[in-house]
């Protein structure tokens, strides 16, 4: 039995204005092609593209007159529901457009928030995904639909009950959107405080924080299950998992950290997704390490590994140190130059090649001194006991002629109970 095919959601033109006063925001064959596929992720199938190159965008239509004529006349003859633009439009922009279109008009930001709801499981997830999406939607109420603009009688001249006080339906739906985006914003700071005490947990257990990020399908939530065994769905195709993934790893036998997987990012992401998911993406600063990940394999890698760059720097995380890690090495030819580097790793996160050379990279950039060393305190030495089991991991404890404990310390540990330790070497570092 076959199966199932997803339901297309509507068939779509694609239409994209590359103009040097737009700069990044440009439409390039690349950024049509990554469209086409934001398109499809969301349930849509892609019926044409229209690329058109002009000076600057027209402030009515962006395209001009006569390239709206041509799409619209596109349009008709592949059947298509909805025009979407690779560029962002202005709310008159995308209102004119669709009365002249005469189909539902979208933009990038549009299209990738839709992407970002039908995605986010979570209560925080979703909680994130509805702000950015009313902080789109609020400038562009007007026009939206008539009934916004129509104002309740004030003259005592209009039909019978319309009496109203004076405010239009478009200045009350303002006015409700805005509460809604102050209770979401009380929610979210809710989410920002649990995650603080969370973390003051970890520092005070002094469990470092290996954060993942890179492009959306690069491949990180494929690495945090080699790494972790995670389990998280990871399917071939844009933003397929949202909502932030948190496990434990043993990265070596003196060593634990929790790695945190975080969303994809994307060309010109819409700044009100960077802004409402900044509850989670905070935690990029209180990382100890990032593993940048990188797909080697898509063409395109170095200007997203720039764009990843420009975010990271953008959410204050340009000092935490970092790992870039070159995913998919496995579908590169052998005889290609790959990336390398003292702080690069060449893996392949669907079969594992390279990840243990990963795990020794993360365990010499977090490596503190931390030792596992078995400990012979005289019974009058016992006090020490109890700071062992506040300041250090301890495995076991055998009560003989001395009490032998068995424990992963932290340097400043070792340095009070060295003496208790003959099979402890100090490092390298603390002879000279």
């Amino acid at each position: 039995m076959l199966p199932k095919k997803e339901e297309i959601r509507d068939k779509v033109v694609l239409v994209g204005l590359n103009s040097p006063v737009l700069r990044e925001d440009s439409a390039t064959e690349e950024s049509m092609d990554e469209l086409s596929a934001l398109v499809e992720t969301a349930g849509g199938e892609t019926a044409g593209i229209v690329l058109q190159n002009r000076p600057a965008p027209d402030p009515r239509t962006f395209i001009g007159e006569g390239k709206v004529a041509e799409v619209q006349l596109y349009v008709e003859n592949v059947g298509a529901t909805m025009v979407i633009f690779d560029n962002d439009l202005s709310p008159s922009q995308q209102r004119v457009l669709t009365e002249l279109l005469g189909v539902q008009v979208l933009d990038r930001c549009g299209l990738i928030l839709d992407i970002f709801a039908q995605r986010a499981k979570t209560k925080e997830g979703r909680l994130q995904v509805e702000l950015a999406q009313y902080r789109y939607l609020l400038p562009r109420l007007i026009g939206m639909w008539s009934h916004l603009e129509r104002q309740g009688g004030t003259s005592g001249k209009g039909p019978i009950g319309s009496k109203g006080p004076g405010e239009t339906q478009l200045e009350t739906d303002r006015r409700l959107i805005n509460k809604k985006i102050d209770k979401i914003r009380a929610d979210l700071e809710e989410v920002r405080r649990v995650r603080a005490t969370q973390r003051q947990q970890r520092q005070k257990n002094e469990i470092p924080v290996v954060a993942i990020v890179g492009y959306t399908n690069a491949g990180k939530s494929t690495l945090l299950n080699q790494l972790t065994g995670a389990a998280i769905p990871a399917n071939n195709r844009l933003f397929d998992t949202l909502d932030t993934t948190s496990r434990l790893l043993t990265v070596s036998d003196t060593m634990d950290v929790v790695v945190s997987d975080t969303v994809g990012f994307i060309r010109k992401l819409p700044h009100q997704l960077v802004e409402a998911f900044k509850a989670t993406l905070e935690e990029l600063e209180y990382a100890d390490l990032l593993l940048h990940v990188i797909d080697v394999s898509n063409p395109e890698w170095q200007h997203q590994a720039e764009v990843v760059e420009k975010l990271i720097v953008e959410l204050g995380a340009n000092e935490i140190p970092r790992i870039d890690v070159f995913n998919k090495c496995d579908r590169v030819e052998a005889g290609d130059l790959r990336p390398h580097g003292a702080d690069i790793c060449s893996i392949s996160a669907r079969t594992g090649e390279g990840v243990d050379r990963l795990l020794e990279m993360i365990d010499r950039r977090l490596d503190k001194g931390t030792r596992r060393v078995t400990i012979h305190l005289p019974y009058d030495k016992g006090g020490l006991l109890d700071m062992l089991y506040r300041e250090a991991k301890v495995e076991s404890v055998e009560y003989s002629e001395t009490i032998d404990i068995v424990a992963v310390c932290p340097p400043k540990v070792l340095g009070q109970i060295g003496d208790y330790t003959p099979d402890w070497t100090p490092p390298k570092e603390d002879w000279e």
